[in-house]
């Protein structure tokens, strides 16, 4: 007994100082004589690195091809995308004869191999990838793993410039526990070819589209040593159609209309009903389309600064339209304007929005109740009364009683003009108070103006940017 385990030993030993097996020697050229060989020198070696020395490495190449981009949640910062990864090594020694055996290939069941524990560093979920039950084994001892994986994987979103975004989501391929002195990874295949066939077989075409691949090998400190691995990175942009059509071009309409609403005369009832159904609307419309914004702690989208301006612009724009139709109408119970605000509004608030300030009238505005001086009787003699009649009174006519009349009838024609006059123009404070609300009014339309051309030029820009991005 003791003599058969010794001989075991030194066939073990001799075995790990000519290669990890010997070459195969088939009986016959058909896939059982194969196997048998297999069986005999390969499959009872599966638990043990395919090396012929413990310090020799094993080199393991990778390339990946990007099949389908499933979903990018940005809520739960992961990316969904199905992938077919390549992983190929040498099994030291191990070589048949190909017309020994009948053929330069065989696959063979994964479970009868030694498969390197390569796996994607940034995975969060349960791997729901379809199985595969065969490697490829060829007679030089090469082996070929393809093997597609549903990847969930963690990806931190920039979704600032939404829905013009482009997302850099990585995947780091390693081996989970094997060191670099063990098994080191290589790409076999560069960036550039991997994203022409990735563009070649991708079918899914979604929300997202694949703009570049990059790679780069990189090197992980662990407590006992470091370990190899290749990461990829997928850049990503997103097809904003759907966003523009359905979130940008309804609520530009809903602004321009809000703007042309100030082509209303100010002291119109209609113009501040007209403002509150615009924001009505507007609000409703947020409510419909809040679940095709992007919801992330850690960033707003720029898209929801527009929205929440463009909401706070038309809350601002009916603020002012009460107060011009409250000045309009009661601005000859007001008391004059303070200096400072006449100064900011009237001499530079005028002069910004192209408004000149109207003159001060000249004309004398008379009391309702003038003094006693001036509201002497009117003498009218008998010998005015021919003048009007035309007829020659005779000498000595004595006064008649409707004289009297006619004194009454001045006075309170004179009392109707001067109230008509006032009411029609108004004191100077009151034509104060319109000047400003019309400067304020003529401010805010430039307000609007401004924002919505600077709010189409960032527009506009962000989305070329986004479309000339490759890479």
């Amino acid at each position: 007994m003791i003599e058969i385990k010794t001989l075991g030993l030194i066939f073990f030993s001799f075995s790990l100082l000519h290669g990890f097996v010997a070459a195969l020697n088939c009986t016959s050229p058909g896939p059982e004589s194969l196997f048998d060989a297999l069986e005999r020198e390969l499959f009872p070696r599966k638990l043990l690195r395919p090396v012929k020395r413990f310090s020799d490495t094993l080199n393991v190449s990778i390339t990946i091809t990007v099949v389908g981009i499933l979903e990018l949640n940005e809520k739960t910062q992961a990316l969904t995308m199905f992938i077919l990864q390549v992983l190929e090594w040498d099994i030291a020694g191990l070589s048949w004869d190909e017309e020994e055996c009948g053929t330069t290939r065989v696959s063979v069941p994964r479970e009868k191999l030694w498969i390197p524990d390569v796996q994607i560093r940034e995975f969060v979920h349960e791997d729901e990838s379809p199985q595969t039950s065969s490697v490829y084994l060829y007679n030089t001892g090469h082996v070929y793993d393809d093997k597609p994986i549903r990847v969930v994987a963690t990806c931190k979103f920039v979704i600032y410039t939404f829905p013009f975004d482009i997302q850099n989501c990585s995947l780091t391929f390693k081996p989970y526990l094997h060191v670099a002195a063990d098994v080191r990874m290589i790409q076999s295949t560069t960036a550039a070819e991997i994203l022409e066939e990735s563009r070649q077989v991708m079918q899914i075409k979604g929300e997202w589209e694949l703009v570049d691949i990059k790679s780069a090998p990189i090197n992980l400190k662990m407590t006992n040593g470091s370990n190899t691995g290749v990461k990829y990175h997928i850049i990503l942009r997103r097809r904003p159609l759907l966003y523009v059509v359905n979130l940008l071009i309804p609520s530009c309409f809903l602004i321009t209309v809000d703007l042309f609403s100030f082509l209303l005369p100010p002291h119109s009832v209609d113009r501040s009903s007209f403002k509150m159904t615009l924001i009505l609307g507007y609000t409703v419309f947020l409510l419909i389309m809040n679940d095709l914004l992007p919801v992330t702690g850690n960033a707003t989208p720029l898209m929801s600064v527009f929205f929440s301006v463009s909401l706070a612009l038309m809350v601002a724009s009916l603020l002012e339209t009460v107060l011009i139709t409250n000045i309009q109408f009661s601005s000859s119970q007001y008391s004059a304007a303070p200096r400072w605000l006449s100064v900011l509004v009237l001499r530079y608030l005028a002069v910004i929005v192209c408004l000149p300030p109207i003159k001060k009238s000249n004309r004398v505005t008379v009391s309702l109740h003038p003094p006693a001086a001036a509201m002497s009787p009117i003498i009218i003699s008998s010998r005015d009364l021919p003048s009007v009649s035309g007829d020659t009174p005779p000498a000595n006519t004595p006064p008649v009683p409707a004289l009297d009349q006619l004194r009454k009838l001045s006075k309170d024609l004179t009392a109707i003009r001067l109230q008509i006059d006032k009411h029609f123009q108004g004191n100077s404070a009151s034509q104060e108070w319109q000047m400003i609300g019309a400067v304020i009014d003529r401010f805010l339309f430039g307000l609007y103006l401004v924002f919505i051309l600077a709010c189409f030029v960032t527009i506009v820009c962000i989305w070329i940017w986004s479309q000339a991005h490759v890479g």
